[in-house]
């Protein structure tokens, strides 16, 4: 795990040269020789260069340095990842940023930190390419540091990070910015969270509850409070209602949406904002033995619902489900909770659109248009009522699972849904939480995704109009 900064941005004295990266529009193609001199223009034109966005050529300069040209889309268009190609293709050395006045530079920045991002066990090898920043965006660096955080702890092999590594991991984050970081286990957990210790039977690696107050430096008492919720299973067979082999392949991220919340807590608390907040993860992992949780087994919930178990492979709803009933308890502005929860949303969208839902219109087209502004897309689905009846059980108050093979998605939010305060602003985010090849900016393995357009919708989400200023 990384302990701090990111080594792939540098600033102050630098060994050597630092190279420019000019970054430049189709329609600025013609006047290549400004930047280039017109030895330079001959080799763009001559090597293809269009200024298409993403498109990366290094040209001789006209000093006789190298330099590089760096598509660029239209300004409605941008998105950090059109930088995050450059820590791959550039050759190893300092480089630096130049960019058209209506590009924002920090997003420029994030998007190279982002590409630059490696997952290795052990000690990584030097980055090659660095970029230079005189005085960089703290934002953009510590937004690529907590997603930076995210992917280590979803790549991280399911041997090295069970329940107990991923809440000391989460202790470990976020006690340096003051948070309160309380692990449960044991007898505590199995009395406040009954379904998570339901989950967690089956492993030899008992199951852990994270749960962080925070306050910011600058909020006041009648600060809002933001509470998040992550889902954290650490490896998930499915249980008795186990996966085929094909289907556990990439099960250590199943803990993802604990990981984004995580992410998206540390930045909130390293920017300082003036709100309160609230973090709960369920780390457990499902596993299949003689103490695991079985098909038509019933439990008893936190606020007082029996649940029958009808598949032990939809165990992610129910690590969710005591915590956002402890989450209400508190009565927040904003209950949002993260999970990579269904592969019906994947079916539906596919592996880069999250899914949204949630109880509150107002804060789910706040969270769709920051997504849209920040390039971190969500796509909303219902909360349906005509599915409802679907996790009806003829033995309890509801079932896991629903009775139709329809809606996978949805029907598992309905089912959330029971579990959060009726005076609750709820919002639930189905996340894949991985990149199954390597594009610009998102090296294969575990993505954080989501963070951006949330921190970005805080202030519509909170009713704080100035908070991110």
């Amino acid at each position: 795990m990384r302990a701090n900064g990111l080594e792939c941005i540098v600033t102050g004295r630098v060994k050597g040269p630092i190279r420019v990266v000019h970054s430049v529009r189709t329609v600025d193609v013609k006047a290549l020789t400004s930047l280039v001199g017109a030895a330079g223009a001959r080799f763009a034109a001559e090597a293809g260069f269009t200024a298409a966005a993403g498109q990366l050529v290094l040209v001789p300069g006209a000093s006789g340095e190298v330099t590089a040209l760096l598509g660029l889309p239209a300004p409605d268009r941008i998105d950090p990842f059109v930088f995050g190609g450059l820590a791959r293709d550039l050759p190893k050395g300092t480089w630096t940023l130049s960019l058209p006045d209506d590009v924002d530079r920090s997003a420029a920045v994030l998007g190279f930190a982002l590409g630059a991002y490696r997952y290795a066990l052990g000690e990584a090898k030097p980055l090659q390419v660095h970029l230079y920043e005189k005085k960089p965006d703290p934002l953009a660096l510590e937004m690529a540091q907590s997603i930076w955080l995210g992917r280590d702890l979803i790549n991280m092999p399911a041997n090295l990070l069970g329940p107990d590594e991923l809440a000391s991991a989460a202790q470990a984050a976020l006690e340096p910015f003051g948070a309160r970081v309380k692990i449960i286990k044991g007898k505590a957990l199995e009395t406040a969270y009954p379904l998570v210790a339901h989950v967690g039977n089956g492993s030899g690696r008992r199951p852990r509850v994270v749960v962080a107050h925070w306050t910011g430096s600058k909020a006041k008492k009648d600060a809002p409070l933001l509470s998040l919720v992550g889902k954290g299973v650490c490896f998930d067979s499915g249980g008795y209602d186990i996966k085929p082999s094909s289907g556990m392949l990439r099960m250590k991220k199943d803990m993802g949406g604990a990981a984004t919340v995580l992410a998206l807590a540390r930045l909130i608390m390293a920017q300082d904002l003036p709100l309160r907040l609230e973090m709960r993860l369920g780390c457990v992992e499902n596993s299949v033995s003689g103490t695991a949780m079985r098909p038509l087994d019933v439990v008893t919930a936190r606020n007082g619902l029996t649940v029958e178990i009808g598949n032990t492979d939809a165990e992610g709803r129910l690590v969710l489900a005591d915590l956002l009933t402890e989450a209400s308890e508190a009565h927040p502005a904003a209950l949002i909770d993260v999970a990579t929860l269904t592969g019906a949303a994947r079916v539906a969208l596919g592996p880069d659109l999250p899914v949204v839902l949630g109880n509150d219109d107002a804060m789910i087209e706040g969270l769709l248009e920051a997504g849209k502004t920040v390039s971190d897309p969500f796509w909303r689905l219902p909360l349906w009522d005509g599915y409802r009846d679907w996790l009806k059980s003829s033995v309890a108050d509801l079932n896991n699972i629903a009775s139709k093979p329809f809606a996978g998605a949805i029907t598992a939010a309905l089912f959330l849904e029971r579990f959060v305060g009726s005076d609750v602003h709820w919002t639930h985010v189905d996340s894949y939480a991985w990149n199954d090849s390597t594009r610009r900016g998102r090296p294969e393995g575990g993505e954080i995704l989501g963070l951006r357009a949330i921190y970005a919708a805080l202030p519509h989400v909170l009713g704080m109009t100035d908070l991110l200023n």
